[in-house]
């Protein structure tokens, strides 16, 4: 760091104010990122001054990690560096809201449940959830592609997010998406932050695709004694007429975790849509279950935002595999944990090959890197899959690194984007694939 640590503070000062930038080391703490702890923490209060703490740091090759509301500061490596953490909460206003065109444009910080209770009145929703996502930031939610139960109907935030307004690593501001700038012509640059972790771009608005919140809504829990009769039935949900807007697997420890009653596995479903649907979409589901062995029961709503649960932990894998065979992986990862002693919680997304898996403190992370999670890697990989590190302590992505493999070809066209971007390496060094 080029700049002493006193000037460098006073230097944010003067763009965020003096209580806006922290330098207590038990704060700093708090603001590490993946074990790094920063030199500073600055909390800007407007995009204008996002884009000057950006210029500055720029100036000064200062490493900087944009932060939403910290629930992912774990996912991907370490940084190389970090001298400043950006943390983005003070961005909490919803700019635009026009409830006839189902759009919305707000900043970052915004958190899902404030943007939620701003649309309710309207009957309106942004359909995102990912686990805990609550007290989530929407820039956060972006920036790590995180998504949930309701993946199910709506997809991701790639299928939400209509225009992004980000500050680039020398402060330029930039709008991409719905306007046109000629620094970034020829990408898709909304689809290019999505699950970048901040390495491109500073995400400060989102313009955002929203959905009407169905009239009614009912949620049912399929118990299954086994992983053959749950992949029955969920290969013959995806193939039938039903259309439940959310989906879940869990097992019994996930289960057991959230307060619900324990089976070896269950579907969590919910349908929405007008009551009549709602009652003949339930009886065609009841039938399907009871088809392929499984105790269905009706779940309360409630249980919908307590899944946040079933994930929590020191250590969290996501494994991504071709969709049919999600029970077959859930199944092998198991044993695989299993065989290193480790009891961990299962949370899947039925349809699309998404496994998380949590393990409790009490596992020698170097075991659990080097005998769990590398040969889960491999023989997923061998089949066109993956599996990322999105929790652990340093030790376990010290044998078991967080991305996993990439063809080189695709590494050749990212290292050439971040260049392109990020020139000067400032913004979020090393934490991406690749090292990016």
């Amino acid at each position: 760091m080029a700049v002493s640590t006193p000037a460098l503070h006073d230097a944010l000062a003067e763009i965020t104010g003096r209580e806006h930038v922290m330098r207590d080391p038990a704060a700093l703490a708090r603001h590490a990122v993946d074990g790094v702890v920063p030199a500073a923490v600055a909390r800007p209060g407007s995009v204008e001054q996002v884009s000057r703490l950006l210029a500055f740091c720029a100036a000064e090759r200062l490493a900087v990690v944009p932060r939403g509301a910290g629930t992912s500061q774990g996912l991907g490596n370490p940084p190389r560096r970090l001298d400043v953490v950006l943390a983005l909460g003070r961005l909490g206003a919803v700019r635009e809201y026009v409830p006839e065109d189902m759009v919305a444009t707000v900043e970052a910080g915004v958190t899902l449940d404030a943007l939620a209770a701003h649309l309710a009145p309207h009957g309106q929703m942004l359909a995102l959830d990912p686990p805990g996502g609550g007290p989530r930031s929407v820039g956060g939610v972006l920036a790590t592609h995180a998504s949930g139960p309701l993946r199910f109907r709506y997809g991701t935030g790639r299928d939400l997010l209509l225009g992004a307004r980000f500050v680039q690593a020398d402060g330029t501001l930039t709008w991409g998406g719905a306007k046109v700038v000629k620094s970034v012509t020829g990408y898709d640059v909304p689809k290019l932050l999505i699950g970048s972790l901040g390495t491109l771009g500073v995400l400060v608005e989102a313009t955002l695709r929203l959905h009407p919140r169905p009239p009614a809504s009912r949620s049912w829990r399929v118990g299954f004694p086994s992983h053959e009769r749950a992949g029955a039935f969920v290969a013959a949900l995806l193939d039938s007429p039903l259309q439940p807007d959310r989906a879940a697997l869990i097992d019994s420890a996930g289960l057991l975790r959230t307060g619900l009653t324990a089976d070896p596995l269950a579907l969590l479903l919910s349908i929405g849509s007008v009551a009549e649907a709602v009652e003949a979409q339930g009886r065609d589901l009841e039938r399907l279950a009871a088809g392929h062995g499984g105790r269905i029961d009706l779940l309360p709503e409630s249980a919908w935002s307590g899944l946040g649960l079933a994930v929590d932990g020191p250590v969290l894998l996501r494994a991504a595999c071709e969709p049919r065979r999600l029970l077959d992986w859930a199944a092998k990862a198991q044993a695989a944990a299993a065989r290193v002693g480790a009891e961990p919680a299962l949370l899947g997304q039925p349809g699309h090959g998404l496994l998380q898996m949590a393990l409790r403190a009490g596992h020698d992370p170097r075991r659990i890197g080097r005998d769990l999670a590398l040969p889960l890697r491999e023989a997923l990989e061998a089949e066109g899959g993956s599996l990322v590190v999105e929790r652990g302590p340093a030790e376990l992505k010290e044998e078991c690194e967080a991305w996993g493999s990439i063809n080189p070809e695709v590494l050749a066209i990212m290292k050439r984007i971040k260049s392109e971007f990020d020139p000067g390496d400032v913004l979020s060094p090393g934490r991406f694939v690749g090292g990016l």
